[in-house]
């Protein structure tokens, strides 16, 4: 019985967040958890390969240009393929960036290669915050499409399209869609991250080793794609 509710309180001390260090300004101090950090790194190492790929780009490119090239053509073709030829330009960067985020995000546990009790790298999205203000960023950058090639009265005209008892169902549309983003993203990488974690706690090294390839980096890499393809989905939809 003992062993179970160390095992239980291990496993909600790892899904919880944890103050790393605080920031004491005058009359205020500003808390910083490690879901923050994490995030911080990422940002950090994402600003630096894209630096790093694409300086001294050539017209015959090298191996770090060819792998940028990869990239970019990738998420530019899915974002071609789902928003269409006209308009998936402008929403290509935003797209791309959300995707290469949550892959580093939510795969982010398979670099916890020094043992021990220190700091560890656990996904972010296992945080609902983190997932529901990804969610309210794609949702504005729907609305911002539609708004942009509608106008303001071709987008509010949508709401009562193709008839005006549409309109609840509409407006409740837009309330829907970042839920649904959120609580997919937090509900599918918090699973991941709790089997995970009773595997780290029960099993030999060897065998979360091997089952990380499925559950940290295949279902992070999927869940980032599902991420980016449904807010794809949802600026075509605006702009039909």
């Amino acid at each position: 019985m003992h062993e179970e509710v160390s095992m239980s309180d291990r496993l909600v001390e790892a899904m919880e967040p944890h103050n790393v260090f605080t920031i004491k300004l005058p009359g205020l101090e500003i808390p910083v958890s490690d879901v923050v950090v994490v995030m911080w790194v990422i940002m950090a190492v994402l600003i630096f390969f894209s630096i790093f790929l694409t300086r001294k780009l050539s017209a015959v490119p090298n191996k770090k240009q060819n792998v940028a090239e990869i990239i970019v053509e990738l998420i530019n073709n899915i974002a071609k393929d789902a928003i269409g030829e006209h308009h998936w330009k402008a929403f290509a960067p935003y797209l791309g960036t959300i995707f290469l985020f949550l892959i580093f995000a939510n795969t982010v546990s398979i670099f916890n290669v020094i043992p021990g009790e220190g700091f560890k790298f656990r996904p972010p999205t296992r945080n609902i915050n983190v997932t529901a203000c990804m969610a309210i960023m794609s949702i504005c950058v729907v609305i911002y499409a539609g708004i942009r090639y509608k106008k303001m009265s071709g987008w509010l005209k949508s709401f009562v399209e193709p008839i005006p008892m549409m309109l609840p169902f509409k407006i409740l549309d837009y309330g829907i869609k970042p839920l649904s983003l959120a609580l997919r993203l937090f509900g599918n990488i918090l699973g991941a991250f709790i089997v995970m974690e009773l595997i780290y706690m029960a099993m030999p090294p060897v065998v979360p080793a091997a089952l990380s390839i499925y559950f940290d980096l295949f279902d992070g890499i999927l869940q980032a794609y599902v991420f980016m393809f449904l807010t794809s989905l949802y600026i075509a939809e605006v702009l039909e």
